[in-house]
């Protein structure tokens, strides 16, 4: 079991690992080893997850969400498959957590009574500049 929150738990049985192996620096041993991790997440169908957060994390996860609603962590900083594993289920952790917190509600403002004033002012003192930019009228 993970905490992610006090009131959401995953189950390690709804999280899907395969080691593939990796790119970029590691000498002959990147050949070898399959030290990368693909983490894989049924957001759209995992009971631990409240709707809310469900619909949220959806949304923060943009195109690692594929359209059947799995969410695909690739892991492949560190060396070693220990290490890359831990780091792909902190950042799936992460992603649960920035998704289980509300977003603050917007309150509507109203402009000051100055705010408006300065307004007006500089739009007048922006006409007065394009009107001395006119020829003169011939009387």
């Amino acid at each position: 079991m993970i905490r992610v929150t006090p009131s959401i738990v995953l189950d390690e049985a709804e999280l899907v690992e395969r080691f593939v192996r990796a790119s970029g620096p590691g000498g002959q041993n990147v050949n070898k080893v399959s030290s990368a991790v693909e983490l894989r997440f049924d957001v759209m169908r995992s009971p631990s997850l409240p709707e809310p957060v469900r619909l949220r994390l959806a949304k923060l996860a943009g195109r690692r969400l594929t359209q059947e609603g799995v969410l695909v962590l690739f892991a492949d900083r560190y060396r070693t498959q220990e290490r890359n594993r831990e780091d792909a289920r902190e950042r799936l952790v992460a992603l649960i957590r920035e998704a289980a917190v509300p977003p603050k509600p917007r309150r509507k403002t109203r402009p000051t009574l100055a705010s408006k004033q300065r307004r007006v002012e500089g739009k007048t003192k922006r006409g007065g500049v394009k009107q001395m930019r006119r020829k003169p009228a011939l009387d």
